[in-house]
């Protein structure tokens, strides 16, 4: 049997971090070998590097792996077997640290897959999930370094694509409008404890909107080009408000959409329930066996939001909307185009670490070198 893959994990304090280690810990492909944070936790064990505050016990194989500096030149040689040969590296930065540490990763030999927003929409990087774009992993191909970067979307992006994408395949949509109602882990830790907001709901999360309007239309956009290659965005306009609630887990999302062309609410149910992709092709690890899941009633955090280990998304309240119908806008939306749902996923697993771990998944069934390390 081949041994598993070594990977590192970056940002391995933080709530997403965390989370990594859990997903990682007992991987079949993949060992963790390597963790880093700020310079602050440098050499600390990781037990005592953490504020641990996941809902099961920290995994034995890390509680005394030392944790690491994150410096460029560490990213640099992250690859290099003579310095611990991470070929694959998992990021859990913020913004402005991934900025700088991912590339030099990736210019160092590694292929990162990253969390963080830094490089979601840059025209050379993938952003993926993975039943919906596999085939936009020929991006991180032809990137022009030794290693690539490739990018999960911002968790609540990641749910409402689930939900979107088999409506988009079967019927095609020309309008979107979402407003979601995001859990407090979302938010990340705020000076090292979990967001409490109280009695209180935070009706305009800064720069959430923004990524719901954009990130759908490049993950559900057609690559083009031969040599080089490109995304085009779906031509689909979104509209969004997002908001932060007093959950602990789990976004949910009210969702409205205007088809492109007409369905009845069984057509609606049976594309969604029965939306498949490459990870169950390929029978990925941490692949859910049905992406969405047609629930009755309406999806609820605590009733949902862990279908297949937080993997699977949940969709149900399923309703005629009259905003798309055809005496509202006279110029073609046709009655039995508008429908409204609701939709959750879970923000810290299927929106973050095991979106990011699915994504390793299937670059490495994919990509021949990798392939042939994979365990039997």
């Amino acid at each position: 049997m081949t041994s598993r893959i070594p990977v590192a994990i970056l940002g391995a304090t933080g709530t997403v971090g965390q989370r990594l280690v859990l997903r990682l810990a007992d991987h079949p492909w993949f060992e963790i070998t390597r963790l880093f944070a700020s310079e602050a936790r440098d050499g600390q064990p990781y037990k005592r590097a953490a504020r641990w505050l996941q809902p099961t016990d920290m995994p034995k194989a890390v509680r005394n792996l030392a944790v690491e500096a994150a410096t460029p030149e560490a990213m640099a040689a992250l690859a290099s077997p003579e310095k611990g040969g991470c070929p694959l590296v998992f990021s859990a930065l913020g913004t402005d640290a991934a900025l700088e540490l991912e590339p030099a990763a990736a210019q160092g030999g590694a292929t990162v897959f990253s969390n963080a927003s830094a490089f979601r929409m840059h025209p050379d990087v993938p952003l993926v999930v993975p039943e919906v774009n596999a085939e936009h992993l020929a991006l991180a191909i032809s990137q022009a370094t030794p290693g690539a970067i490739l990018t999960n979307p911002n968790c609540t992006s990641t749910g409402l694509v689930l939900a979107l994408a088999p409506l988009w395949k079967r019927f095609g949509l020309r309008r979107v409008h979402v407003v979601s109602l995001q859990a407090l882990s979302g938010a990340g830790l705020v000076n090292g404890q979990p967001l409490s907001i109280g009695d209180d709901v935070v009706p305009d999360i800064p720069g959430e909107s923004e990524k719901l309007h954009t990130e759908p239309q490049k993950i559900l956009g057609a690559v083009t080009g031969d040599e080089e290659l490109s995304i085009e965005p779906a031509s689909l306009r979104i509209s969004a408000r997002t908001t932060r609630v007093p959950v602990s887990h789990g976004h949910t999302l009210c969702v409205t959409v205007e088809l492109g062309q007409a369905a009845a609410a069984e057509e609606l149910s049976e594309a969604w329930s029965t939306f498949r992709g490459r990870p169950q092709e390929l029978e990925l690890p941490s692949a859910p066996s049905a992406p969405v899941h047609v629930v009755e009633g309406t999806p609820r955090p605590l009733a949902h939001r862990d279908l297949e280990h937080g993997m699977a998304a949940a969709v149900g309240g399923l309703e005629r909307d009259p905003i798309f119908e055809a005496e509202e806008h006279p110029e073609g939306a046709a009655p039995g185009r508008g429908w409204s749902f609701v939709t959750l996923s879970h923000n810290l697993e299927r929106g973050a670490a095991g979106g990011a771990v699915l994504n390793a998944e299937l670059w490495c069934a994919t990509q021949p070198g990798l392939r042939e390390r994979l365990p039997s």
